[in-house]
This record gives C-alpha cells, sequence and structure tokens, in this order.
C-alpha cells in the first residue's frame, strides 16, 4: 500500500470512528482491491479494532515501545500508575487474552499475587490468606 493509500485509509478509518460514534457496527462487505473481488457476509471486527481509536493509538504505541512501560511514560507524559491503569482497563475490554494459571500449579508466589492484586482480581484479604497458607513439602 502506497503512502498516498495509507494515509486515505487512516483518514476513512477515523471517519468511520466518528460517523459510529463508538457504536456496535458489523462489516457486511469486503473488497479486494488488488483483485477485484468482493466477499458479501457479515464480519465482526477484530476485538483490537473495536476498541476506540485513543485505546487503539496507546496499544499501538505500546508495541512500538516493546511493551516498556518506562518507554510508555516518557512517550506519553504520565506516571507508571497511570500508563498500568490504561493497559489494566484496555486488557478487560479484550478478553479473548486472559490467561489462566494452569490448574495443577502449585502455590502463587508473592509477585504473582500481588499482581493479581494490583489488576484487581483478587482482594487485600485474598492475597493474606494464601500467604499464611502453609507451603507444601515444608
Amino acid at each position: 500500500m502506497s503512502k498516498d493509500n495509507s494515509s486515505m485509509a487512516a483518514q476513512d478509518w477515523q471517519a468511520l470512528t466518528r460517523l459510529t460514534a463508538g457504536a456496535p457496527f458489523q462489516i457486511e462487505r469486503v473488497r479486494l482491491t488488488d483483485q477485484d473481488v468482493a466477499i458479501e457476509g457479515r464480519f465482526e471486527l477484530a476485538p483490537l479494532a473495536q476498541l476506540p481509536a485513543e485505546d487503539q493509538i496507546f496499544v499501538a504505541a505500546f508495541v512500538r515501545c516493546h511493551g516498556s512501560i518506562k518507554q510508555m511514560e516518557k512517550f506519553f507524559g504520565v506516571s507508571y500508575p497511570t500508563i498500568k491503569n490504561r493497559l489494566n482497563r484496555i486488557g478487560a475490554l479484550l478478553p479473548f487474552a486472559e490467561v489462566e494459571p494452569a490448574p495443577d500449579a502449585g502455590p502463587a508466589s508473592t509477585g504473582e499475587l500481588l499482581s493479581r492484586l494490583e489488576r484487581g482480581e483478587i482482594t487485600v484479604k485474598d492475597v493474606l490468606d494464601q500467604l499464611q497458607q502453609p507451603k507444601e513439602g515444608a
């Protein structure tokens, strides 16, 4: 895709985003421009494409920063907790990306428990209860 076509596609996507105002929509026709072929049906957008434009930009920046929160802090001029909170909020909108721990995994490490607490998956009481459980083999 040439730079002009890429720029036009970005403008078209931004116009579509403004037009739909965040309301859900479905694609019903796809045209392959290089082959002059059109396919009709019901096509759902990929989960990332369903995010608001600002969140899509944030995710793209995160990928471009190779997941470095320090680089994201510099790029957006905000604090670490602000970046983490936004990542957690966006992550909650993408349930397909959740990874469940293996059911036969041993007790969670302190770091894992604190990460889950930070994400709001468990409470402080849950963390304390799990930390006070006797370790296996001890």
